[in-house]
Protein backbone atom coordinates (compact mmCIF):
# COMPACT_ATOMS: atom_id res chain seq x y z
CA UNK A 1 0.00 0.00 0.00
CA UNK A 2 1.25 3.47 -0.88
CA UNK A 3 2.32 5.78 1.92
CA UNK A 4 0.58 8.74 0.26
CA UNK A 5 -2.89 9.30 -1.14
CA UNK A 6 -4.89 11.83 -3.14
CA UNK A 7 -7.64 13.73 -1.34
CA UNK A 8 -9.89 16.59 -2.39
CA UNK A 9 -9.47 19.33 0.21
CA UNK A 10 -11.24 22.65 0.73
CA UNK A 11 -8.79 25.36 1.79
CA UNK A 12 -11.24 28.26 2.08
CA UNK A 13 -14.91 29.09 1.54
CA UNK A 14 -15.76 30.15 -1.99
CA UNK A 15 -12.79 28.37 -3.50
CA UNK A 16 -12.86 25.04 -5.34
CA UNK A 17 -11.54 21.91 -3.69
CA UNK A 18 -8.02 20.97 -4.76
CA UNK A 19 -6.52 17.52 -5.26
CA UNK A 20 -3.71 17.26 -2.72
CA UNK A 21 -1.18 14.54 -2.01
CA UNK A 22 -1.11 13.75 1.70
CA UNK A 23 0.02 10.90 3.93
CA UNK A 24 -2.19 7.85 4.32
CA UNK A 25 -3.44 7.93 7.94
CA UNK A 26 -2.61 5.25 10.46
CA UNK A 27 -5.59 3.81 12.37
CA UNK A 28 -5.59 4.19 16.15
CA UNK A 29 -6.22 1.05 18.29
CA UNK A 30 -10.04 1.19 18.00
CA UNK A 31 -10.10 2.43 14.40
CA UNK A 32 -9.96 0.91 10.94
CA UNK A 33 -8.41 2.19 7.75
CA UNK A 34 -10.82 2.03 4.80
CA UNK A 35 -9.94 2.21 1.11
CA UNK A 36 -12.77 4.37 -0.21
CA UNK A 37 -14.42 2.94 -3.31
CA UNK A 38 -17.33 5.39 -3.60
CA UNK A 39 -18.76 8.32 -1.68
CA UNK A 40 -22.33 9.55 -1.99
CA UNK A 41 -22.71 13.30 -2.29
CA UNK A 42 -25.13 16.12 -1.65
CA UNK A 43 -25.44 17.49 -5.22
CA UNK A 44 -25.68 21.07 -3.97
CA UNK A 45 -22.94 20.67 -1.37
CA UNK A 46 -20.77 23.56 -2.61
CA UNK A 47 -23.60 26.04 -2.06
CA UNK A 48 -24.37 24.56 1.35
CA UNK A 49 -20.75 24.70 2.51
CA UNK A 50 -20.22 28.27 1.29
CA UNK A 51 -23.36 29.52 3.05
CA UNK A 52 -23.18 27.33 6.14
CA UNK A 53 -21.47 29.84 8.48
CA UNK A 54 -24.22 32.42 7.91
CA UNK A 55 -27.09 29.92 7.87
CA UNK A 56 -26.08 27.89 10.95
CA UNK A 57 -23.32 29.70 12.86
CA UNK A 58 -23.73 27.42 15.89
CA UNK A 59 -22.97 24.31 13.83
CA UNK A 60 -19.30 24.35 12.80
CA UNK A 61 -17.61 23.01 9.71
CA UNK A 62 -14.21 21.35 10.14
CA UNK A 63 -11.07 23.47 10.16
CA UNK A 64 -9.48 24.08 6.78
CA UNK A 65 -7.95 22.47 4.84
CA UNK A 66 -10.79 19.99 5.21
CA UNK A 67 -11.64 16.69 3.55
CA UNK A 68 -15.39 16.50 3.05
CA UNK A 69 -17.40 13.50 1.84
CA UNK A 70 -20.38 12.35 3.88
CA UNK A 71 -21.29 8.84 2.70
CA UNK A 72 -18.26 6.65 2.01
CA UNK A 73 -18.21 2.96 1.21
CA UNK A 74 -15.20 0.78 0.62
CA UNK A 75 -12.96 -2.02 1.83
CA UNK A 76 -11.21 -2.35 5.19
CA UNK A 77 -7.45 -2.24 4.57
CA UNK A 78 -6.06 -2.28 8.09
CA UNK A 79 -7.41 -2.56 11.62
CA UNK A 80 -6.18 -1.20 14.94
CA UNK A 81 -4.95 -3.60 17.60
CA UNK A 82 -8.12 -3.19 19.72
CA UNK A 83 -10.56 -3.85 16.84
CA UNK A 84 -12.49 -7.07 17.53
CA UNK A 85 -14.79 -7.87 14.62
CA UNK A 86 -13.76 -5.98 11.49
CA UNK A 87 -10.98 -7.46 9.38
CA UNK A 88 -9.09 -6.53 6.22
CA UNK A 89 -11.16 -7.23 3.12
CA UNK A 90 -14.53 -6.47 4.70
CA UNK A 91 -16.89 -4.49 2.45
CA UNK A 92 -18.35 -1.65 4.50
CA UNK A 93 -20.37 1.52 4.52
CA UNK A 94 -18.82 4.02 6.93
CA UNK A 95 -21.48 5.95 8.80
CA UNK A 96 -20.26 9.51 9.39
CA UNK A 97 -21.99 9.70 12.79
CA UNK A 98 -19.32 10.36 15.40
CA UNK A 99 -19.78 10.87 19.13
CA UNK A 100 -17.68 10.81 22.29
CA UNK A 101 -18.61 7.20 23.05
CA UNK A 102 -18.65 7.51 26.84
CA UNK A 103 -21.37 9.96 27.87
CA UNK A 104 -24.76 8.84 29.17
CA UNK A 105 -26.38 9.07 25.71
CA UNK A 106 -23.60 7.14 23.97
CA UNK A 107 -23.57 4.40 26.61
CA UNK A 108 -27.33 4.06 26.12
CA UNK A 109 -26.82 3.55 22.38
CA UNK A 110 -28.16 7.03 21.51
CA UNK A 111 -25.05 8.44 19.86
CA UNK A 112 -26.96 11.13 17.96
CA UNK A 113 -27.95 12.65 21.32
CA UNK A 114 -24.32 13.13 22.37
CA UNK A 115 -23.22 16.76 22.83
CA UNK A 116 -20.27 15.98 20.53
CA UNK A 117 -22.49 14.56 17.77
CA UNK A 118 -20.82 15.25 14.43
CA UNK A 119 -21.31 14.13 10.85
CA UNK A 120 -17.79 13.37 9.74
CA UNK A 121 -16.95 14.86 6.36
CA UNK A 122 -19.66 17.50 6.66
CA UNK A 123 -20.67 19.46 9.79
CA UNK A 124 -21.26 19.22 13.51
CA UNK A 125 -24.46 20.06 15.35
CA UNK A 126 -22.67 21.87 18.19
CA UNK A 127 -19.54 23.89 18.90
CA UNK A 128 -18.15 20.90 20.79
CA UNK A 129 -17.93 18.99 17.52
CA UNK A 130 -14.53 20.37 16.59
CA UNK A 131 -13.02 17.86 18.99
CA UNK A 132 -14.45 15.08 16.80
CA UNK A 133 -13.21 16.73 13.60
CA UNK A 134 -9.73 16.80 15.13
CA UNK A 135 -9.91 13.06 15.87
CA UNK A 136 -11.37 12.12 12.48
CA UNK A 137 -10.27 14.66 9.85
CA UNK A 138 -10.76 12.33 6.88
CA UNK A 139 -14.00 12.34 4.86
CA UNK A 140 -14.91 10.28 1.83
CA UNK A 141 -13.36 12.55 -0.80
CA UNK A 142 -10.01 10.81 -0.44
CA UNK A 143 -8.52 7.44 -1.28
CA UNK A 144 -8.29 6.36 2.36
CA UNK A 145 -9.94 7.32 5.65
CA UNK A 146 -9.89 6.24 9.26
CA UNK A 147 -13.05 5.52 11.22
CA UNK A 148 -14.04 3.98 14.54
CA UNK A 149 -15.16 0.37 14.35
CA UNK A 150 -18.57 1.36 15.77
CA UNK A 151 -19.30 3.34 12.58
CA UNK A 152 -19.07 0.35 10.22
CA UNK A 153 -22.01 -1.24 8.43
CA UNK A 154 -21.02 -4.50 6.74
CA UNK A 155 -22.56 -4.61 3.27
CA UNK A 156 -23.48 -7.67 1.20
CA UNK A 157 -22.01 -8.67 -2.14
CA UNK A 158 -25.23 -7.80 -3.98
CA UNK A 159 -24.91 -4.14 -2.95
CA UNK A 160 -22.54 -2.03 -5.04
CA UNK A 161 -20.30 0.52 -3.38
CA UNK A 162 -22.03 3.23 -5.43
CA UNK A 163 -25.44 2.37 -3.99
CA UNK A 164 -24.04 1.84 -0.51
CA UNK A 165 -23.03 5.51 -0.81
CA UNK A 166 -26.75 6.31 -0.68
CA UNK A 167 -27.11 4.85 2.81
CA UNK A 168 -26.98 8.27 4.46
CA UNK A 169 -30.21 9.37 2.80
CA UNK A 170 -31.76 5.91 3.08
CA UNK A 171 -30.81 5.66 6.73
CA UNK A 172 -32.17 9.11 7.55
CA UNK A 173 -35.53 8.02 6.17
CA UNK A 174 -35.29 4.64 7.89
CA UNK A 175 -34.58 6.34 11.22
CA UNK A 176 -37.63 8.56 10.69
CA UNK A 177 -39.81 5.53 9.96
CA UNK A 178 -38.51 3.82 13.09
CA UNK A 179 -39.28 6.92 15.16
CA UNK A 180 -42.77 6.92 13.69
CA UNK A 181 -43.29 3.29 14.69
CA UNK A 182 -43.95 2.31 11.07
CA UNK A 183 -45.21 -1.19 10.52
CA UNK A 184 -47.71 -3.48 8.77
CA UNK A 185 -51.21 -2.16 8.18
CA UNK A 186 -50.39 1.50 8.75
CA UNK A 187 -50.99 4.52 6.55
CA UNK A 188 -48.23 7.10 6.08
CA UNK A 189 -48.37 10.63 4.74
CA UNK A 190 -45.05 11.73 3.23
CA UNK A 191 -44.58 15.40 2.41
CA UNK A 192 -41.96 15.80 -0.30
CA UNK A 193 -42.32 12.22 -1.52
CA UNK A 194 -40.46 12.89 -4.78
CA UNK A 195 -37.25 14.09 -3.12
CA UNK A 196 -34.26 12.09 -1.98
CA UNK A 197 -35.60 11.43 1.51
CA UNK A 198 -39.18 11.01 0.29
CA UNK A 199 -38.48 8.30 -2.28
CA UNK A 200 -36.24 6.51 0.22
CA UNK A 201 -38.99 6.61 2.86
CA UNK A 202 -41.43 5.21 0.30
CA UNK A 203 -39.24 2.27 -0.73
CA UNK A 204 -38.40 1.45 2.89
CA UNK A 205 -41.96 1.94 4.09
CA UNK A 206 -43.24 -0.52 1.50
CA UNK A 207 -40.67 -3.07 2.70
CA UNK A 208 -41.73 -2.49 6.32
CA UNK A 209 -45.31 -3.43 5.49
CA UNK A 210 -47.14 -0.09 5.27
CA UNK A 211 -50.52 -0.75 3.72
CA UNK A 212 -50.82 2.69 2.09
CA UNK A 213 -48.53 5.63 1.45
CA UNK A 214 -49.97 9.05 0.67
CA UNK A 215 -47.49 11.47 -0.82
CA UNK A 216 -47.21 15.10 -1.89
CA UNK A 217 -44.77 16.73 -4.29
CA UNK A 218 -44.39 19.47 -6.88
CA UNK A 219 -43.11 17.59 -9.94
CA UNK A 220 -45.97 15.79 -11.69
CA UNK A 221 -43.71 13.42 -13.63
CA UNK A 222 -41.80 12.42 -10.50
CA UNK A 223 -45.09 11.88 -8.67
CA UNK A 224 -46.08 9.49 -11.44
CA UNK A 225 -42.79 7.61 -11.07
CA UNK A 226 -43.22 7.29 -7.31
CA UNK A 227 -46.76 5.93 -7.67
CA UNK A 228 -45.47 3.39 -10.21
CA UNK A 229 -43.31 1.82 -7.47
CA UNK A 230 -46.48 0.24 -6.03
CA UNK A 231 -49.58 1.59 -7.78
CA UNK A 232 -52.01 -0.29 -5.55
CA UNK A 233 -50.48 1.05 -2.31
CA UNK A 234 -49.37 4.59 -3.20
CA UNK A 235 -51.53 7.66 -3.79
CA UNK A 236 -50.09 11.08 -4.64
CA UNK A 237 -51.19 14.67 -5.15
CA UNK A 238 -49.44 17.78 -6.35
CA UNK A 239 -48.65 20.29 -3.60
CA UNK A 240 -51.04 23.23 -3.87
CA UNK A 241 -53.71 21.19 -5.60
CA UNK A 242 -55.68 21.05 -2.35
CA UNK A 243 -55.16 20.81 1.39
CA UNK A 244 -52.87 17.84 2.02
CA UNK A 245 -54.29 17.35 5.52
CA UNK A 246 -57.89 17.28 4.31
CA UNK A 247 -56.88 14.93 1.49
CA UNK A 248 -55.20 12.51 3.92
CA UNK A 249 -58.32 12.39 6.06
CA UNK A 250 -60.53 11.84 3.03
CA UNK A 251 -58.31 8.97 1.86
CA UNK A 252 -58.60 7.31 5.27
CA UNK A 253 -62.35 7.62 5.80
CA UNK A 254 -61.92 10.62 8.09
CA UNK A 255 -59.50 8.82 10.42
CA UNK A 256 -56.20 10.38 9.30
CA UNK A 257 -52.79 8.87 8.60
CA UNK A 258 -51.00 6.97 11.37
CA UNK A 259 -48.04 9.28 10.95
CA UNK A 260 -46.64 11.96 8.70
CA UNK A 261 -43.03 12.36 7.62
CA UNK A 262 -42.01 15.89 6.66
CA UNK A 263 -39.25 15.39 4.10
CA UNK A 264 -39.53 18.90 2.68
CA UNK A 265 -36.40 20.91 2.01
CA UNK A 266 -35.02 23.57 4.33
CA UNK A 267 -36.45 26.29 2.08
CA UNK A 268 -40.00 24.88 1.96
CA UNK A 269 -42.82 27.06 3.32
CA UNK A 270 -43.80 26.22 6.86
CA UNK A 271 -47.50 26.32 5.92
CA UNK A 272 -47.06 23.09 3.96
CA UNK A 273 -45.93 21.18 7.03
CA UNK A 274 -48.68 22.69 9.18
CA UNK A 275 -51.29 21.59 6.67
CA UNK A 276 -50.08 17.99 6.58
CA UNK A 277 -49.89 17.77 10.36
CA UNK A 278 -53.67 18.13 10.43
CA UNK A 279 -53.93 14.98 8.31
CA UNK A 280 -52.62 12.77 11.13
CA UNK A 281 -55.03 10.75 13.23
CA UNK A 282 -55.62 11.27 16.92
CA UNK A 283 -52.62 9.86 18.78
CA UNK A 284 -50.50 9.91 15.63
CA UNK A 285 -46.95 11.13 15.04
CA UNK A 286 -45.33 13.84 12.92
CA UNK A 287 -41.65 13.22 12.17
CA UNK A 288 -39.47 15.93 10.65
CA UNK A 289 -36.33 15.04 8.69
CA UNK A 290 -36.21 17.83 6.13
CA UNK A 291 -36.69 21.11 7.96
CA UNK A 292 -38.72 24.07 6.70
CA UNK A 293 -37.92 27.71 6.08
CA UNK A 294 -39.36 29.34 9.19
CA UNK A 295 -40.29 28.62 12.79
CA UNK A 296 -43.27 26.30 13.18
CA UNK A 297 -46.20 28.01 14.94
CA UNK A 298 -47.86 25.22 16.90
CA UNK A 299 -51.33 25.20 18.43
CA UNK A 300 -50.24 23.37 21.56
CA UNK A 301 -53.82 22.86 22.74
CA UNK A 302 -54.57 20.97 19.53
CA UNK A 303 -51.35 19.02 20.02
CA UNK A 304 -52.44 18.19 23.56
CA UNK A 305 -56.08 17.43 22.78
CA UNK A 306 -55.23 15.18 19.83
CA UNK A 307 -52.22 13.65 21.63
CA UNK A 308 -50.00 14.24 18.60
CA UNK A 309 -46.27 13.59 18.95
CA UNK A 310 -43.96 15.96 17.07
CA UNK A 311 -40.55 14.32 16.62
CA UNK A 312 -37.27 15.67 15.26
CA UNK A 313 -35.33 12.84 13.63
CA UNK A 314 -31.64 13.22 12.78
CA UNK A 315 -29.61 10.54 10.97
CA UNK A 316 -29.71 6.89 12.10
CA UNK A 317 -27.70 4.37 14.08
CA UNK A 318 -25.12 1.98 12.66
CA UNK A 319 -27.38 -0.83 13.89
CA UNK A 320 -30.21 0.54 11.73
CA UNK A 321 -27.76 0.81 8.83
CA UNK A 322 -26.95 -2.87 9.32
CA UNK A 323 -30.66 -3.71 9.25
CA UNK A 324 -30.92 -1.99 5.85
CA UNK A 325 -27.86 -3.85 4.55
CA UNK A 326 -29.38 -7.12 5.71
CA UNK A 327 -32.65 -6.26 3.94
CA UNK A 328 -30.71 -5.64 0.72
CA UNK A 329 -28.95 -8.99 1.17
CA UNK A 330 -32.27 -10.85 1.37
CA UNK A 331 -33.98 -8.85 -1.36
CA UNK A 332 -36.45 -7.30 1.08
CA UNK A 333 -35.56 -3.89 -0.31
CA UNK A 334 -34.58 -3.34 -3.92
CA UNK A 335 -32.39 -0.34 -4.73
CA UNK A 336 -32.52 -0.82 -8.48
CA UNK A 337 -34.67 2.33 -8.69
CA UNK A 338 -31.50 4.39 -8.18
CA UNK A 339 -29.93 6.00 -11.23
CA UNK A 340 -26.19 6.16 -10.59
CA UNK A 341 -24.26 9.24 -11.69
CA UNK A 342 -20.59 8.55 -11.03
CA UNK A 343 -17.86 11.20 -10.99
CA UNK A 344 -14.12 10.64 -10.62
CA UNK A 345 -12.46 12.52 -7.77
CA UNK A 346 -10.93 14.91 -10.31
CA UNK A 347 -14.47 16.17 -11.08
CA UNK A 348 -15.54 16.60 -7.46
CA UNK A 349 -16.15 20.34 -7.83
CA UNK A 350 -18.55 19.69 -10.69
CA UNK A 351 -20.29 16.93 -8.75
CA UNK A 352 -21.03 19.14 -5.73
CA UNK A 353 -21.85 22.32 -7.63
CA UNK A 354 -25.60 21.85 -8.03
CA UNK A 355 -26.35 19.53 -10.94
CA UNK A 356 -29.35 20.39 -13.07
CA UNK A 357 -30.31 17.11 -14.77
CA UNK A 358 -31.72 15.50 -11.65
CA UNK A 359 -34.50 12.96 -11.30
CA UNK A 360 -35.45 13.84 -7.75
CA UNK A 361 -35.01 10.99 -5.30
CA UNK A 362 -34.25 8.56 -8.10
CA UNK A 363 -30.84 10.13 -8.78
CA UNK A 364 -27.75 8.80 -7.02
CA UNK A 365 -24.68 11.05 -7.23
CA UNK A 366 -21.38 9.44 -6.32
CA UNK A 367 -17.71 10.42 -6.32
CA UNK A 368 -15.17 7.62 -6.88
CA UNK A 369 -11.68 8.36 -5.49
Amino acid sequence: MSKTMIAARLHELGAPMTLDTIAVPKPRPNDVLVRVKACGIVPNMANVINNWPSWFPHQPLPKFPAIFGLDPAGVVEEVGEAVIHAKPGDRVYVSPLRSCGSCKACRAGQRSQCRYYTLNGYFSTSTDGQRIFDLYPYGGFGEYMTAPEYALVHIPGNLSFERAGRFGYLGTSYGALKNAGAGPGQVALIDGITGTLGVAATVLGLAMGLSRILGTGRDVELLRRVKALAPERIEVIELGERSSGAWARQMTGGEGADFAISALGAKAPVATMLDSMKGVRRGGKVVNVGGVADDLPIDVKWLMDEQIQLIGSNWFSAAQGQEMADMVATGTIDLSYLEDRVFPLARVNEAISGLKDRSGGFSNYVVVP
